[in-house]
């Protein structure tokens, strides 16, 4: 552990995690590596300006770097870099490159030969995670789903039959559907945890079984607002062999679909993992 930081930053990018709503949600280093840093990269330099004159951080050199420009940026950054400067990469809150542009120029400075050196700090998933309640030791960020409902269903049924917490990131007009997705393929029996707005004025975090979790949407709309971090309990372990009426489903739906079909529909109307289904159905199918 050491608390140092010298007043010359050595040639590097520095991923520098910014608040996600506080803007007392920062740390000393990060605001000592914004100080400090020749040029500052930022998803919108507008947001990031208004970031360092509430620090009383004097102007930088701020470049943009959003996704539809990454790969053109990531090149002037580069050349920095090779002049022997430093750059400091944000995004708009919460962590460079976790659902948020930076990835490419971070693979591309590392190609490059130049050092990246992480500065933590807020983090939306994770912030969501600690106060879940949900006590699965392992987790899986999966961040934002497809916004088509097909293209949806088909990552959550592939997400079906995992046992760790799954952590997603959801936009307002979007939370419905998503939702109704998640029942549709999950079932209604798991637990689903709505951390809204999180760190900002009107926070909230509501857990619930999936059941209950589009009437608690419905009855307020303001509970539809903001962006959202949504958790929702891993699979539970199933015994050996199928109960009888997923049994029953199954066979049911083997007389009038294909197999592969009628495996998908019974995961979602049993919660049955769909490995087991299918096993299962290829011993009724006739040979």
């Amino acid at each position: 552990m050491h608390g140092t930081q010298s007043q010359k930053l050595e040639c590097a990018l520095y991923v520098v995690a910014t608040p996600i709503g506080n803007l007392r949600d920062i740390s000393l280093r990060a605001l000592d590596i914004l100080a400090l840093s020749d040029t500052i990269a930022a998803e919108d330099t507008r947001n990031t300006a208004n970031l360092l004159m509430h620090y009383s951080i004097s102007a930088k050199n701020l470049v943009s770097l959003h996704q539809h420009n990454e790969r053109g940026a990531a090149e002037k950054v580069i050349a920095l870099l090779a002049r022997g400067e430093s750059v400091a990469l944000v995004s708009d809150a919460g962590t460079p490159t976790i659902s948020d542009p930076g990835s490419l120029l971070v693979a591309g400075v590392r190609a490059a030969g130049h050092k990246v050196i992480p500065v933590p700090g807020a983090n939306a998933a994770l912030a969501a995670l600690s106060v879940s309640g949900l006590v699965s030791p392992h987790f899986l960020f999966y961040g934002f789903l497809p916004n088509r409902a097909s293209a949806r269903r088909r990552e959550l049924e592939n997400l079906a039959a995992l046992r760790c917490t799954l952590v997603f990131y959801e936009a307002p007009h979007r939370i419905l559907e998503c939702v109704a997705d998640l029942q549709a393929v999950f079932g209604h029996d798991r637990e689903i945890v709505f951390a809204r707005e999180i760190t900002k004025f009107f926070e909230s975090i509501q857990r619930c079984s999936l059941a209950e979790a589009l009437d608690w949407l419905n009855e307020d709309s303001n509970r539809q607002r903001g962006e959202f971090v949504v958790l929702v309990s891993g699979a539970v372990e199933q015994k050996q062999g199928l109960d009888a009426e997923s049994e029953r489903v199954l066979a049911e739906l083997l007389h009038d679909l294909p197999l592969k079909q009628a495996v998908q529909l019974a995961a979602r109307i049993t919660g049955v993992g769909r490995n087991m289904l299918y096993q299962h159905a290829l011993s009724l199918k006739p040979r």
